[in-house]
């Protein structure tokens, strides 16, 4: 399943999606310490799985807090969070 975390505003989406299929299967989870900006906190599903999701905190504050990660030009073709998830289950809608 695709969890989006986040918010739309005038200015545009920015919601964190996590595949939590294959975040469950993650043992490292590598995007607690990868995220500059320590939006991801560890949390049990409905299946007693362990899975990423945003901290409630920062859903709301995602255009600020991942600025640093997502400059106007020179972006990276993948951002911090995602290069430290080995299960490929972060994505970004902006």
């Amino acid at each position: 399943m695709i969890a989006n975390h986040g918010y739309k505003d005038g200015s545009g989406e920015y919601y964190i999606s996590l595949d939590t299929d294959k975040c469950s299967l993650c043992e490292e989870h590598g995007c607690l310490d990868g995220c500059p900006g320590q939006v991801f906190e560890i949390e049990f599903d409905d299946w007693d799985e362990e899975v990423a999701t945003v901290r409630t905190g920062a859903r709301n504050k995602l255009k600020q807090i991942c600025a640093a990660c997502k400059p106007v030009s020179g972006r990276p073709p993948r951002l911090p969070c995602q290069l430290a998830c080995v299960a490929d289950a972060i994505s970004h809608s902006w």
